[in-house]
């Protein structure tokens, strides 16, 4: 395997740092990866390895606020000033054309993990037609209390701290609280994976486990607002096929029934090909699970399986 790095500038000057893995032979299809919350794209390395022999180029931006972009884009945990999720979506769109350009008349996947889920059904959204398909893993679902609130408890939070304030309540009502599912936890990361190892290696990276700002909790909100409308679900391309994949205790969102909520709003919307797979005792990292190889063997067979069946229309 073949590991590279670039800077692309963004089209409002912003520095993203992208990771590019690629194959000794010419590939068969591209894959863009869209990283979760408080971590980066160099914890994918070992899924590109995987997927490079299966005659896939992997490409990996880390988004603003996130590891190689976060200095260029304004520090850790903050998307921008305003509309920062659109802006990480159109970075990611502005990285896609990028690969196509590159790569010409190659299909285009996306993989969206966690927050990148979140991401990833905005872009499909916007963008859709440009993918030839879609995979999901572990897809967010907000508790019913915090969807309501949420809005007013990032109000109060900016108005007391900034924007750029370190959201430390937020953070204790959202990811500092799904390791309490697993309790006692030996580590407040255990939510992530069973694998001791992989929660340890998470935890000794500085570049992993910071607490995000209140701006970026508003961006968020906003995002999770925009996925979930019924008006924006209907933009998706119904030929687009869609990949589900979380572990079946995944705090985040599959352990409360989000995943297959999720899977029947996109059948509902008429969207033909849509698969879910749930891994029984998974926590939320899939990818870095005990079962990984299982996870990535499933994830390549699926895109294996649509591959050559579409050709991608952006290219």
């Amino acid at each position: 395997m073949n590991s590279s790095t670039f800077t692309h500038t963004s089209s409002d000057g912003v520095g993203i740092f992208v990771r590019r893995w690629a194959g000794d032979s010419p590939p068969k299809a591209l894959l863009l990866v869209v990283h979760g919350v408080a971590e980066h794209s160099g914890r994918y390395a070992r899924l590109a390895s995987a997927l490079t022999v299966r005659g896939y180029e992997v490409w990996a931006p880390d988004h603003r606020g996130h590891g190689g972009t976060a200095r260029a884009s304004g520090g850790r945990g903050w998307f921008a000033a305003r509309d920062g999720f659109r802006r990480v979506v159109d970075d990611l769109e502005e990285v896609r054309g990028r690969m196509a350009a590159e790569r010409p008349g190659l299909p285009v996947f996306l993989l969206g993990h966690s927050m990148g889920s979140s991401l990833a059904r905005c872009y499909v959204s916007l963008y859709g037609k440009s993918l030839a398909g879609c995979a999901l893993s572990g897809p967010l679902a907000l508790d019913p209390f915090l969807a309501a609130a949420g809005d007013l408890i990032v109000a109060a939070g900016r108005a007391l701290q900034g924007g750029r304030g370190i959201a430390n309540f937020a953070h204790g009502l959202t990811l500092g609280s799904y390791a309490k599912p697993f309790s006692p936890v030996r580590t407040p990361q255990d939510w992530l994976s069973r694998d001791p190892a992989e929660v340890d290696a998470y935890i000794a990276d500085p570049d992993c486990g910071f607490v995000c700002t209140w701006d970026w909790y508003r961006d968020m909100n906003e995002g999770t607002k925009f996925v979930e409308d019924p008006r924006n679900v209907a933009r998706i391309p119904q030929a687009l096929p869609i990949y589900i994949f979380a572990g079946a205790a995944d705090p985040v969102g599959a352990a409360s029934g989000g995943a297959e909520r999720l899977a029947a709003s996109y059948r509902a919307a008429g969207i033909r090909d849509v698969s879910l797979r749930l891994y029984p005792g998974g926590r939320h990292e899939s990818l870095n699970e005990v079962n990984r190889d299982e996870v990535t063997r499933d994830l390549a067979d699926w895109l294996d399986g649509r591959a050559g069946a579409i050709r991608n229309p952006g290219s």
